[in-house]
């Protein structure tokens, strides 16, 4: 039998379960790391995360299990400040991150129907460029969507 799932957005109330959400998702791609990396990561990511969704900069929607009112999944649109380019003068850009499915409901479309629902916001507000990092998990749905790899590079100073 197919639960009935509603989505919803997040509020700042809704601090610890992404956090908790992102937990899991990391910890699921990285097994490999130690608790207590996890845990300094969650106190920063819960304050950060508190204080955006306070200010209006991060956005989230959550699907909801109706029978047991239990989060099932969830995403995050980061709407950064970002310098006007050539390729967009817009000074935003969104940023999706923290796209969570409980194992016991994957498979069934929700984490792309939130990464849509992120999209479609930027698209609302005339935002043009979305970026995410892409777990192996979520590639594949992520290449479907149309997403590309794009020339970005990095150095890890730490």
């Amino acid at each position: 039998m197919s639960e009935a799932l509603t989505m919803r957005t997040a509020t700042p109330a809704d601090a610890a379960l992404i956090t908790h959400q992102r937990r899991a998702m990391f910890a699921e791609v990285r097994p490999d790391i130690a608790a207590e990396t996890f845990d300094a990561m969650d106190i920063n990511f819960l304050a950060w995360v508190r204080t955006k969704l306070e200010n209006g900069t991060y956005l989230g929607w959550f699907y909801v299990n109706e029978s047991t009112v239990e989060v099932v999944a969830g995403a995050g649109l980061w709407l950064m400040e970002w310098p006007p380019h050539m390729v967009d003068v817009n000074p935003v850009r969104g940023y999706i991150l923290n796209v969570y499915t409980d194992p016991n409901y994957r498979g069934r479309g929700l984490a792309r129907a939130l990464t849509q629902t992120c999209v479609d916001y930027c698209r609302a507000q005339g935002i043009k460029m979305v970026t995410l990092h892409a777990s192996p998990f979520g590639k594949p749905i992520y290449d479907k969507m149309g997403f590309e790899q794009s020339n970005e590079m990095r150095m890890n100073l730490g």
